[in-house]
């Protein structure tokens, strides 16, 4: 079978989780204040058992999971995405203990978890992290500095922070903690974003982690990270995709209906040429991000290099496609409230966060050199 092709009960499943969208979470996501943690939102996901497949899915369902929704209710999907990136190194690298006292909140929606990787001077560089953690002389350690631009803070209540535990490392000298909310010596501050979700700083000082806060090994923290970011990375295109869709499902309404120079808009050649340039980017970025968490899910060993190609093409593709919809209505879709304005503000982000367009071409240009040098097969 193709990679690309679906089975039936994939399609079937994607079309039920736009009908929950528009039926159970859009309505819930339209009583939110921006800013701030959308709580009965989450408790709905949580109820839905969307949450809990977070931790029993493979990459390709968390795609079709944040695609479906992202068509319908971007705020239920980037709720969805939040927790699975803030909780997916507790599944994946944490204790019993940790998971049992975390995992099953974050499925319920009872608790909000957060990814704390970026700081002030270690955006796209995230090797180059200075957030100290210094032995406290009991086996424990105390960190000290700042962590910014990150989502559900600081309204989250635990957070996987990633610090320096040994200078002058770089990648390898950097552990993942996992820090609940309440440590003495945490705070947050919300930062004014263009996000509907809270993004905010945190800071550090000298708060206490002993090693039962450890997620993974000292000093292998990197890896925590990487391996993190190679599961989302395809669903952040997959993310965008579905607002891709979103917009070209509207273009086609638009262009059908609306009266213009004698005829429909859809009879004028530089519209039906610009709508089939859409639906042309859309589906190409569609099959990438699906090849991508197949690769994933196979263990397959270019995932790194795939996962930045699917978070490249796919979030470069949606802002052209969501840009060229906009064009396409005209001054309407700038009006507040319209679908297009809505996805106009949340189309931009994603060719920031979890690795800047520019960051996912290093990786790619990195991964083709480091196959030919090795005499890799790199093309498939």
């Amino acid at each position: 079978m193709p990679a690309f092709s679906l089975e039936p009960a994939q399609t079937a499943w994607c079309a039920e989780l736009r009908a929950l969208a528009a039926d159970r979470l859009r309505p819930l996501a339209e009583k939110g204040e921006p800013g701030r943690v959308n709580r009965p939102l989450l408790a709905e996901l949580g109820t839905l058992g969307l949450l809990s497949r977070l931790f029993t899915s493979g990459a390709l369902d968390l795609c079709l999971m944040r695609e479906s929704l992202a068509q319908v209710c971007t705020e239920a999907e980037t709720a969805l995405a939040l927790q699975g990136l803030g909780a997916h190194p507790v599944h994946a690298h944490g204790t019993p203990a940790q998971r049992d006292r975390w995992l099953p909140r974050v499925a319920d929606g009872s608790a909000v978890a957060a990814f704390a990787l970026s700081e002030p001077g270690a955006g796209s560089d995230a090797a180059a992290l200075s957030l100290a953690a210094a032995p406290d002389g009991t086996g424990g350690w105390r960190l000290t500095g700042e962590k910014r631009w990150i989502s559900n803070a600081p309204e989250a209540d635990f957070y996987t922070v990633f610090a320096r535990t040994t200078e002058g490392a770089g990648a390898r000298g950097v552990t993942a903690f996992l820090v609940p909310a309440d440590r003495p010596g945490l705070t947050g501050t919300p930062l004014d974003m263009l996000s509907p979700h809270p993004i905010g700083a945190l800071a550090f000082d000298a708060v206490p982690v002993t090693a039962a806060d450890v997620l993974g090994e000292p000093d292998r923290g990197f890896r925590v990270a990487m391996t993190t970011l190679n599961l989302f990375r395809p669903s952040v295109g997959a993310f965008a995709v579905g607002m891709a869709q979103s917009a070209l499902d509207a273009s086609l309404a638009w262009t059908s209906q609306r009266d213009a120079f004698g005829g429909k808009l859809r009879d004028l050649q530089t519209v039906a040429h610009t709508v089939a340039e859409m639906a042309v980017r859309t589906e190409s970025a569609r099959l990438m991000v699906y090849a991508a968490a197949m690769a994933y899910d196979t263990g397959a060993p270019d995932v790194p290099r795939r996962a930045a190609m699917a978070k490249l093409l796919a979030t470069e593709a949606a802002q052209f496609v969501v840009d060229a919809a906009v064009q396409l209505h005209g001054a309407r879709a700038l009006h507040r409230g319209h679908l297009l304005e809505h996805l106009y503000r949340e189309v931009r982000a994603p060719r920031i966060y979890e690795g800047a367009s520019e960051v996912q071409r290093g990786i790619i240009a990195r991964e083709l050199y480091a196959a030919r040098d090795t005499g890799t097969e790199t093309v498939r």
